[in-house]
C-alpha cells in the first residue's frame, strides 16, 4: 500500500507511506542500500545522467523511502535526509544566506543553533539578530531591507513560549524574507508548519522519528518555492545520511503515532499534577491551561509532545543539582524523544531577550513510556532534595 492520501487517519499513514512493498518483490520493508557507485548502462546515459539514480550522495531507495514519508506528513514538496538535527538547521542557513544578509533568530532557539549563528555566520558576514518569542505580527518592525530569514522554533527550546507563527510567517513574506521553523517539539503529527506559512520545516529525526536514543538524523522539509535552492545545495554540500540510520527512522517512524501519543498523555498527567506539588514554582508546558500561550497553541496544534520544564521555588544552582542527583528513574542526558525519561539543568545566560524572569533554577524533563505513577516517585524525590539543600 504506498498511497500517501491526507485522508487517512495519522497511524495508518505512518504505517503505510514511504515505499510501496510491491517494488520490492513484496517485502513491506524497503531494502537497506549502501550506495557510493551507480552503474550506467552506456555512455549516453552517464553523459545525459538520464536515470533516476546516479551516484550515492544524491539519494537511494533508502533514503528516498523516508524523504517519501516524511513529504506525506508534511505536505512539502521535498525533503532531504541529512545525518544530524544540527545539520538539519545549518543546510538551510547555508542555502538561503549570504554575505551581507540579515537573519533574525528567535532567542530561545535551541543553543547549537545559536552558536552556528553567532560563530559560522557571522565569521560568513551574516548580520544575526535575535528576537523575543512573543513579538508575533511585530517582528515587521525587526525586518530589514537585507532581512533574507526568519528562524523561528515553537515551543520555545526549554521556556517553550508558543509563537504566533502564520503572524510572523506573513510579516516575513510582505518584504520577501523565508521563514524557517524547528519544529522538532511537535513534529508533524501535532503541527505542520507549511500550513502556517513556514517555507521551509526542519525535525531532529534523532528525537520522536527515531525513538529509540540510539540514531542521529535530520530532515529538512521545503514548500514548491524553496525546494530547487534547499535541494541543489545539499547536493553541493555532500551532507548524505547513512544507509543504516535512515533505515532505522523509517522503521522508528511506523510506531511514531502511538509512541507520542504515549508520551504525550504521560506528560500532561505529570505536567497536571505538578503543578500542585511544593517546591515548584511553574510547569512550563503549553498545553496547560495555566501556561500564558495556552490559547495560541491551542489555536495552531493538534496536540503535545513528551518535553516540558519546571521552575522550583526558590533557590539556585545548589538545589537544582539536588533534584538531578536525586533522580533514579531519570537519566541525565541530552537530548529527548527516546523510550527513557530525563532530565537536565536549564542554562539561560545565553540569551539576550528571553531571560525571564523566573521564581528558581529551571529543570527540563522528558517523560518518557514508563508508567506515570514511578516516574511521579521519582520527581518526588528530586523535589525533597532541593528542599533540604
Amino acid at each position: 500500500m504506498a498511497t500517501d492520501g491526507n485522508e487517512m487517519g495519522i497511524n495508518t499513514r505512518l504505517a503505510h507511506s514511504g515505499n510501496n512493498p510491491h517494488d520490492y518483490f513484496g517485502f513491506v520493508n524497503p531494502p537497506i542500500v549502501h550506495a557510493s557507485t551507480v552503474l550506467y548502462p552506456n555512455a549516453s546515459a552517464m553523459a545525459a545522467r538520464s536515470q533516476k539514480y546516479t551516484y550515492g550522495t544524491r539519494g537511494t531507495p533508502t533514503t528516498d523511502a523516508l524523504a517519501h514519508a516524511i513529504d506525506a506528513l508534511e505536505g512539502s514538496a521535498g525533503t532531504i535526509i541529512v545525518p544530524s538535527g544540527l545539520a538539519a538547521v545549518t543546510v538551510p542557513l547555508l542555502a538561503f544566506l549570504s554575505a551581507g544578509d540579515h537573519i533574525l533568530i528567535v532567542d530561545s532557539v535551541y543553543h547549537p543553533t545559536r552558536n552556528f549563528a553567532d560563530t559560522m555566520l557571522k565569521r560568513l558576514g551574516v548580520e544575526v539578530e535575535y528576537y523575543a518569542p512573543h513579538a508575533g505580527a511585530g517582528i515587521a518592525s525587526l525586518i530589514k531591507p537585507n532581512t533574507k530569514v526568519v528562524f523561528t522554533e515553537s515551543p520555545a527550546s526549554n521556556t517553550f513560549e508558543v509563537q504566533d507563527v502564520p503572524a510572523i510567517a506573513k510579516a516575513a513574506h510582505e518584504t520577501g524574507a523565508i521563514v524557517m521553523m524547528d519544529n522538532t517539539w511537535a513534529t508533524p503529527l501535532y503541527f505542520r508548519p507549511l500550513d502556517h506559512g513556514v517555507d521551509i520545516s526542519i525535525h531532529a529525526a534523532t528525537k520522536y522519528p527515531a525513538g529509540h536514543s540510539d540514531v542521529l538524523l535530520g530532515t529538512v522539509s521545503a514548500n514548491a518555492n524553496c525546494w530547487k535552492q534547499l535541494c541543489e545545495t545539499f547536493y553541493t554540500m555532500g551532507c548524505c545520511a547513512g544507509p543504516d540510520d535512515v533505515y532505522q527512522v523509517l522503521r522508528g517512524l511506523r510506531t511514531m503515532g502511538v509512541r507520542l501519543d504515549h508520551h504525550q498523555k504521560s506528560a500532561l498527567a505529570i505536567a497536571v499534577w505538578l503543578e500542585g506539588q511544593p517546591g515548584v514554582a511553574r510547569v512550563l508546558h503549553p498545553a496547560l491551561p495555566s501556561h500564558p500561550d495556552h490559547a495560541v497553541w491551542k489555536r495552531d496544534f493538534s496536540g503535545s509532545s513528551g518535553i516540558f520544564s519546571i521552575v522550583l521555588k526558590g533557590g539556585g544552582q545548589r538545589q537544582q543539582h539536588a533534584f538531578l542527583d536525586a533522580l533514579k528513574i531519570f537519566g541525565l542526558g541530552y537530548s529527548w524523544g527516546g523510550y527513557e525519561s530525563l532530565a537536565v539543568p536549564v542554562f539561560l545566560g545565553d540569551r539576550t531577550v528571553a531571560k525571564g524572569p523566573y521564581d528558581g533554577p529551571l529543570i527540563r524533563l522528558q517523560i518518557g513510556l514508563e508508567d506515570v505513577e514511578d516516574l511521579m516517585a521519582d520527581i518526588l524525590r528530586g523535589l525533597e532534595a532541593a528542599a533540604a539543600a
